[in-house]
């Protein structure tokens, strides 16, 4: 296998990347950052490639980095987006899917509620999938984008110590991360509450720690996760005011540390719970430029997963 092609042919989840396949999609990445900063940001790559979007879940972020990705590729992109209701079965997903091949598509970027929606997609379609997120299962170009930010602000991600903290039980980001991270020789650790750390966590190698103070000092990146509201049908904690209390990053904290850390967050930040407004925008927080790689990171998947496709 040369070093110049994934050892994939769809992006489902981090979990089955080779650390040169993460290697290559930063390279690849970087090669695109230096384009997105240019007066002509559009590279003419995959002129002839058509994308299907297809969102079973609502997202407006993730939706539009993808897209703004696809488009700066100069690719034909069609955007089709389905309420979940519709779609509670496997059927019914793929005839919507084989709806969209049939107009010819490519490449097809989903998101979906079902953990293995997009891995079940790969199986029986003849499109390239990436996952762009699959219920509480993995979100693998959010765990790439993060990974690379770390190596542009700390130069490299092996050795380094990360703290992901919060709500790890319902966040495909978290379980991403973990093997993205240890994939590139990080050491890893979570931090939240007991109701919100998954009992399996251990397994993967990673510490638990609920003392926020103590993973603070023990990391140098600390991955602050949003606590997601639309996922919580039981109350894991009483009230955001008492999550915060124990869980939300503040100036205050950050200063009183004993060495300089780097905070990030994959957005969108619910400020005044998991971080405040001015850990958000400090010189310590890099959550904006995890946004511009966010872009650079997609277009090198995309790319790097479009020059494998068989043309007839």
């Amino acid at each position: 296998m040369q070093m110049d092609n994934l050892s994939v042919d769809h992006l489902i989840g981090i979990k089955d990347l080779t650390k040169n396949d993460i290697e290559l999609i930063f390279k690849t990445a970087d090669a695109f950052k230096q384009v997105i900063n240019r007066p002509i940001k559009k590279v003419p790559s995959l002129r002839d490639i058509t994308i299907a979007n297809i969102f079973f879940e609502n997202s407006t972020r993730t939706r539009l980095y993808f897209e703004l990705a696809e488009k700066r590729l100069s690719s034909d992109v069609i955007n089709f987006s389905a309420s979940s209701s519709s779609v509670k079965k496997g059927e019914t997903l793929i005839d919507t899917v084989n709806n969209i091949l049939s107009m010819k598509v490519d490449m097809v970027v989903m998101r979906h509620s079902s953990p293995g929606a997009a891995k079940f997609l790969s199986e029986r379609v003849d499109a390239c999938v990436i996952n762009a997120g699959d219920g509480t299962h993995e979100h693998p170009t959010q765990a790439l984008l993060d990974a690379y930010s770390i190596r542009e602000k700390l130069g490299s991600v092996e050795g380094k110590k990360v703290v992901i903290v919060g709500d790890i039980l319902h966040s495909r980001v978290a379980l991403s991360n973990i093997y993205c991270l240890q994939k590139l020789g990080a050491e890893v650790m979570v931090c939240g509450p007991t109701t919100l750390i998954p009992k399996y966590i251990s397994e993967l190698g990673v510490q638990v720690e609920h003392n926020l103070q103590r993973a603070l000092e023990w990391c140098d990146v600390a991955n602050m996760l949003r606590i997601q509201l639309e996922r919580q049908d039981i109350k894991y904690f009483p009230s955001l005011r008492e999550y915060s209390m124990q869980y939300g990053l503040t100036k205050e904290i950050l200063d009183n540390l004993s060495k300089e850390i780097v905070v990030m967050h994959p957005g969108p930040i619910n400020r005044g719970v998991e971080i405040t407004s001015d850990v958000a925008d400090s010189k310590q927080s890099i959550i904006l430029q995890q946004v511009e790689n966010g872009v650079a990171v997609r277009m090198a998947v995309i790319y790097l997963l479009a020059s494998k496709i068989k043309r007839q």
